[in-house]
């Protein structure tokens, strides 16, 4: 079998783990495999060291400019805490326009998508960013369809991550594409990470949870209601907090808020439920009843819904 060819492209300011995490799963592929599967090769935007986030400095094996010698298997950029706002190279995007299209795949970790979508490369696909950047990424670039919860996406021969350690879950999703499902096994084994990580980054993510906006008489009604979550919350017990009708009431809240009343109290249920679920006493049925849902298994439909686990797994990642 051909050896693959992977290149990771590393901005100024990458994170390390954006880089080393999925070069590790390769490296490993290639030692459960039996075979050097993979050639990797870690490609800088400029001439010289790559300065990381952390300050630590890695050497590249070659600079984004001119031609490839061989062919491109796998096409990787990796992100940094900075992308979002990062005026890339012209150099560097002319050399990822020219190599992306031709390569096999080829994909970005965390926020490395924002330099494929000011490349053009991503419009009208489905990508996966880091949870804190996504709504960015949308804005910035609204021709591409921005998956906030995903830990990682294939949409054709377009590969995305989301934040930082997903990189390692993409990684294994592509060996296993590769080298099959029981290398990939092995390679998450010996790395001690799951093989199907469960749920999406919406479990990790505290985006907006607490955020009170609109009029003042609003903020002081969402600050209460996030201090009493398991109170009656309905239209109707909100609205008359506020002398209003509950029409009334509904009409400006969606106004304001751009959610109406409901989702908005579920989200801030939801928010207190984790919480609690991380504290030391965070039993789901006793979780349910402190939140305010009617009963736990209402609790754990939301739950799940919302987070893509279940009120007991996400427990389990916080135990003692």
């Amino acid at each position: 079998m051909r050896q693959k060819l992977v290149l990771v492209l590393a901005m100024p300011g990458v994170q390390l783990l954006d880089v080393s995490g999925p070069m590790d799963v390769f490296a490993e592929a290639n030692v459960q495999a039996g075979w050097p599967a993979y050639a990797l090769r870690l490609i800088a935007c400029e001439p010289g060291d790559i300065e990381s986030s952390s300050g630590v400095r890695l050497i590249p094996d070659g600079v984004a400019r001119g031609k490839e010698k061989a062919p491109i298997h796998t096409l990787l950029v990796a992100g940094s805490p900075r992308a979002a706002e990062e005026q890339f190279g012209d150099t560097a995007m002319r050399w990822l326009k020219t190599h992306a299209p031709t390569a096999r795949r080829f994909g970005s970790v965390c926020s490395g998508a924002f330099m494929l979508a000011a490349a053009g490369l991503i419009d009208h696909k489905r990508v996966a960013t880091h949870w804190a950047v996504a709504q960015q990424l949308a804005r910035a670039y609204p021709n591409v369809i921005v998956d906030a919860d995903a830990i990682h996406v294939r949409d054709g021969r377009l590969r995305t991550a989301a934040g930082v350690t997903a990189g390692l879950d993409l990684a294994l999703a592509l060996a296993e594409e590769d080298l099959g499902h029981d290398i990939a096994k092995k390679v998450a084994s010996q790395l001690v990470m799951f093989f199907r990580r469960p749920g999406g980054q919406t479990q990790f993510s505290r985006s907006g949870e607490l955020e009170v906006m609109g009029r003042s008489s609003l903020q002081e009604l969402q600050r209460w209601v996030a201090t009493h979550p398991e109170q009656d919350h309905s239209v109707a017990a909100l609205a008359a907090r506020l002398h209003v009708s509950p029409r009334h009431f509904a009409r400006i809240f969606r106004n304001e808020m751009g959610t109406t009343p409901g989702v908005w109290v579920e989200t801030i249920r939801l928010a207190a439920a984790r919480q609690l679920l991380e504290g030391e006493h965070g039993a789901p049925k006793q979780v349910a009843a402190q939140c305010g849902f009617a009963d736990v298994d209402s609790f754990r439909r939301a739950f799940h819904r919302v987070f893509g686990l279940s009120p007991a797994q996400y427990r389990k990642s916080y135990a003692l």
